[in-house]
């Protein structure tokens, strides 16, 4: 539940006009830069925030419970702030995010809205389109193998361990590693999962329905 200062508890009951947006970005280089969308530059958490860097807020994707939510932004690149070179360089993946709402006529008077991090930052012509992870996206990757009827490795890699000839292609299927290339003992698959046909699969009508077999 986010914490809502007095004073700009008041300003919004009271109809303020003086509301905008700052985004504040820590690299991994520790380096800490801070924008607005204001139309002069703000000092928020002790960052100054740059008001030309046009950056804008896209569009914004949570919802109640575990999803991890998602947040677009956009903006201008800048020598003096957000340069390509920068962005080429990865100093911008796994940047971490603050979005904050501040009373730009006092801005002590603010509130976090979202926090995350950056999972990608594009170069689009003179600008740029971050896009910002929530703190549980971490929960909706895949950490480690799943199983499943075909191989997962790369034919010619180290898990497949054979050199293909070239112009080789594989469909990951058991019956082309050992038919085609004779390398069934490195199948990464497990081609006795039952598959979908089998999750659907009803007994068969008007026959002897003893559970031998369907």
């Amino acid at each position: 539940m986010r914490h809502i200062p007095s004073g700009l508890a008041a300003a919004v009951e009271g109809g303020a006009a003086s509301l905008c947006h700052v985004w504040i970005v820590e690299r991994r280089d520790g380096a800490r830069l801070g924008f607005t969308d204001h139309d002069r530059p703000l000092t928020v958490e002790g960052v100054v925030c740059s008001a030309a860097s046009g950056w804008t807020g896209g569009a914004l994707e949570a919802e109640i419970g575990g999803a991890p939510g998602a947040l677009a932004a956009s903006g201008v690149l800048d020598d003096a702030a957000v340069r390509e070179a920068d962005i080429e360089a990865g100093l911008y993946d796994g940047a971490a995010v603050e979005v904050w709402r501040v009373d730009w006529a006092a801005p002590a008077n603010r509130v976090r809205l979202e926090r995350g991090t950056i999972a990608r930052l594009v170069g689009r012509g003179a600008g740029f389109v971050a896009e910002v992870e929530g703190p549980l996206a971490a929960l909706d990757r895949v950490v480690g193998r799943t199983y499943a009827r075909r191989c997962d490795a790369v034919l010619g890699d180290a898990r497949c361990g054979i050199t293909p000839p070239s112009a080789a292609v594989c469909d990951k299927r058991w019956s082309t590693c050992t038919g085609v290339f004779g390398n069934g003992v490195n199948f990464g698959g497990f081609p006795g999962i039952p598959g979908d046909d089998f999750m659907t699969a009803y007994p068969v009508e008007g026959g002897r329905n003893d559970g031998g077999r369907r």
